[in-house]
């Protein structure tokens, strides 16, 4: 029985051929996710904008029932509640952002943790509180500043790597890549508003590891026919690469989506956000390959023979003492 094939052997894509279309492209689409940014802003979870933390366990029940308290308190309109199981089964913590004429207020804050401590013993009355907190906009503040030093961190990092590697051309190209893939994820998440928290860092560092993954293969291929095909035009050199490619490509990519898009559709409301990250970030990261990080060599200065071992003097005089021409 023959395989399958999504791609046949002989694909044979010019790729290169759109590459000044689509670079202008990714570019206003880049311009405009950092305008939705700062003119639209975030729409920043509890995680980032402070908030009230409620800890609590339910003393008769095996396993806290995160599902049914989500409905419960998102009846009291105080946007999305982050509740997740903290310490044993049947232990919670309960987070709910507070409205900006609650922020700084004490009075405010104490009130609406009261009106979710009601909420919550009036549906479950095995329920009890083993701590009330206020997340400062202070605290809210460093966990921002530490997540967009550790997205930073990890894509320089990630160049330094790929620099190494291969040569700084390659590095470069990464990192305007994966510069590519984050800003659209956040300008998707400024458009829609949907909730920024620690959850979509996440997802974030996760597309940076899938969209280099892909990069790195892409390069590796470059690479390899550029000591090959010393004669060839780089341009059709880099059609080459990405087509011989592109099956391994094709088929990651359609692997993850065969897993998100189910959880995208079906999944529960709390994993919409880091679903939907993840499932734009394939999208993209796999486009990034093709049309960010291969073109960009052509304008960094890549030639067919970069990776060509020059000659030193004393090579030359040896092969002259060898008799070799």
């Amino acid at each position: 029985m023959r395989l399958l094939k999504l791609v046949p052997d002989d694909t044979n894509i010019k790729f290169l051929k759109w590459r000044v279309p689509f670079y202008v492209i990714s570019i206003l689409l880049i311009v405009a996710s950092w305008g939705l940014v700062v003119t639209k802003g975030l729409n920043y979870g509890v995680d980032f904008a402070g908030g009230q933390e409620i800890t609590g366990t339910f003393e008769q029940t095996q396993d806290a029932p995160v599902a049914e308290l989500r409905d419960t308190l998102g009846a009291l309109d105080y946007g999305e509640p982050v509740i997740q199981r903290f310490g044993e089964a049947n232990q919670v913590s309960i987070r709910v952002r507070l409205p900006e004429s609650a922020e700084g207020d004490a009075a405010a804050a104490n009130r609406i943790s009261e009106e979710v401590i009601a909420a919550v013993s009036g549906n479950f009355s095995d329920f009890r509180v083993d701590s009330n907190n206020t997340v400062s906009g202070k605290v809210s503040g460093e966990f921002r500043e530490r997540s967009i030093y550790a997205l930073l961190f990890a894509m320089i990092a990630i160049s330094i790597y790929i620099w190494v590697r291969f040569e700084w051309q390659f590095g470069v190209g990464a990192l305007f890549a994966l510069f590519h893939d984050v800003s659209l994820t956040l300008g998707m998440f400024a458009l829609f508003q949907l909730e920024f928290s620690l959850q979509i860092i996440a997802a974030i560092l996760a597309i940076i590891g899938y969209s280099l993954n892909d990069t790195i293969v892409v390069y590796d291929r470059i690479r390899e026919n550029l000591k090959k095909y010393r004669k060839m035009p780089l341009a059709e050199l880099l059609d080459l690469s990405v087509n011989e490619t592109l099956a391994r490509t094709v088929m990651t990519s359609l692997t993850l989506l065969v897993a998100m898009l189910p959880l995208l559709f079906f999944g529960p409301a709390s994993l919409f956000g880091l679903v939907a990250a993840i499932t734009l970030g394939i999208f993209v990261g796999t486009y990034s390959s093709v049309y960010m990080a291969a073109p960009i060599l052509i304008w960094l200065g890549v030639t067919s023979d970069s990776f060509v071992p020059q000659e030193t003097v004393a090579d030359r005089q040896e092969r002259k003492a060898r008799g070799e021409v």
